[in-house]
């Protein structure tokens, strides 16, 4: 069964009106942006990694230069992952 055709009839059964009907298939939606958008980050990811690599390669005393930003990236998915997951 098709998941958009699924959730088009899921949306008329709800018992609200039209707004929040389309509010709430807007926001179920979200999550699959939301994956498209992290599937997106692995090559944006591999790449920098390569670029980092690179740059060290080429300048090794400059050990302390931030060329991507880890520490800030890890921290947004720590984020992601304590809002997804708010037990642990």
């Amino acid at each position: 069964m098709d998941s958009a055709n699924s959730l088009d009839k899921f949306i008329a059964t709800l018992d609200t009106d039209d707004a929040r009907k389309n509010q709430i298939k807007k926001r179920i939606l979200a999550f699959q942006e939301i994956d498209k958008q992290l599937a997106e980050l692995k090559p944006l990811l591999r790449n920098a990694q390569k670029e980092t690599l690179a740059y060290y390669k080429q300048n090794p005393k400059n050990a302390y230069v931030v060329v991507t930003p880890t520490d800030l990236i890890l921290d947004y998915i720590k984020d992601i992952k304590e809002i997804l997951n708010p037990e642990e």
